[in-house]
């Protein structure tokens, strides 16, 4: 279908759908399918509308759900996400990071003797 039929199934526009392609929020054009000329599959709108519930149940923008798409898809952004949540105190330090704050402290208090 064009476009204009898969906007209107999922009640948005043919913009919105444009621009969430642009954020990588579409399923990639399969072979044969020019991206100017794009035909909607009911996969395609069955994954826009899973998006868009995602949107509205977690209060969150395309361009959120796009950078989580791609955290989860590109390990080295995960890394660098991951090592930022435990910065912030969001995600619990891994075990060894623990075990050697531990190793530390005793270290510290036996010094300190």
């Amino acid at each position: 279908m064009r476009i204009t039929e898969a906007a209107r199934r999922l009640g948005t526009s043919a913009r919105m759908l444009r621009y969430r392609e642009d954020l990588g929020l579409l399923p990639r054009v399969r072979d044969g399918f020019r991206p100017s000329h794009r035909q909607f599959s009911d996969e395609d709108v069955e994954a826009v509308a899973a998006a868009l519930e995602l949107e509205r149940r977690y209060d969150v923008s395309p361009a959120s759900l796009a950078f989580g798409v791609r955290v989860l898809a590109e390990p080295g952004v995960r890394a660098a996400v991951a090592d930022l949540g435990r910065r912030l105190g969001r995600i619990p330090a891994t075990p060894g990071r623990a075990l050697d704050f531990e190793k530390e402290r005793a270290l510290r208090l036996l010094s300190d003797r």
